[in-house]
């Protein structure tokens, strides 16, 4: 699939889905009534990512999904008035890796808090947001891969990258499954010195049941290094359920 975003066109975003009125599932704003526009693309391939219809055209994840089928070309007035219309004043912007459309999401987060509604952006950390972007997103909720993600070291962690976003008091969140995967945050927290009121660690799993024995395997242990712990409410409400 060819870009669609090309020059002389008004400003739009590559679009995966929006969807709302829901609640956040996750991190710092957890139960929060919100919208979520997710963006499609990105520049990882986790092997346990739970929305690869927004990037896995190979099959990378046993489904080759059809980027003609699963993203569009959105104009940026389209998304805001489509926000707008489930009646919520928070906008929970993810993907994919929204950072890859850094000059689209400017416009696009400018448009929504012109429109009086506040934005939250999840991102993997690989990207460091310009200074426009952060003038107008209220919330960068980074979610940096481990290992278990089955990606290369490399290609996941970017120290710098994970220090400007620290410095701009973003929450850091990490999907964990047991005690190697903390011990593996633990070494990333002390190479990027982030403070353990930013951390917080959320259960791998896309069923009640997987967050639950994760939750048994690391909640102590997340407690007793003084960090914060997340479950996903959105999926013990509703399951792997699309678009909730």
């Amino acid at each position: 699939m060819g870009d669609p975003l090309r020059r002389g066109q008004l400003p739009a975003v590559i679009v995966s889905e929006i969807f709302g009125p829901t609640v956040q599932g996750e991190g710092p704003s957890i139960g929060r009534r919100c919208s979520f526009v997710r963006l499609g693309r990105c520049n990882l391939t986790c092997t346990w990512c739970d929305t690869p219809y927004t990037w896995d055209w190979k099959g990378r994840n046993g489904v080759a999904y059809d980027p003609k089928r699963e993203l569009a070309e959105m104009p940026i007035r389209e998304v805001t008035a489509n926000i707008e219309s489930t009646g919520v004043d928070h906008v929970v912007i993810t993907g994919g890796e929204p950072l890859l459309q850094m000059a689209e999401l400017e416009e696009l987060c400018s448009a929504l808090l012109d429109c009086g509604l506040t934005c939250e952006i999840e991102t993997n950390g690989t990207r460091a947001p310009t200074q426009r972007l952060s003038s107008v997103v209220q919330q960068f909720n980074v979610s940096p891969k481990l290992a278990n993600s089955g990606t290369k070291r490399d290609d996941r962690l970017k120290p710098d990258v994970l220090a400007a976003f620290c410095e701009k008091g973003a929450a850091f969140k990490f999907v964990a499954r047991d005690m190697a995967c903390l011990d593996e945050i633990e070494e990333i927290q002390r190479e990027v010195g982030i403070p353990n009121q930013q951390m917080w660690v959320m259960p791998e799993g896309r069923s009640a049941g997987e967050l639950q024995s994760a939750l048994n395997n690391v909640t102590e242990s997340v407690i007793g290094r003084g960090w914060n712990l997340t479950t996903r409410l959105h999926v013990l409400l509703w399951g792997d359920e699309r678009g909730r």
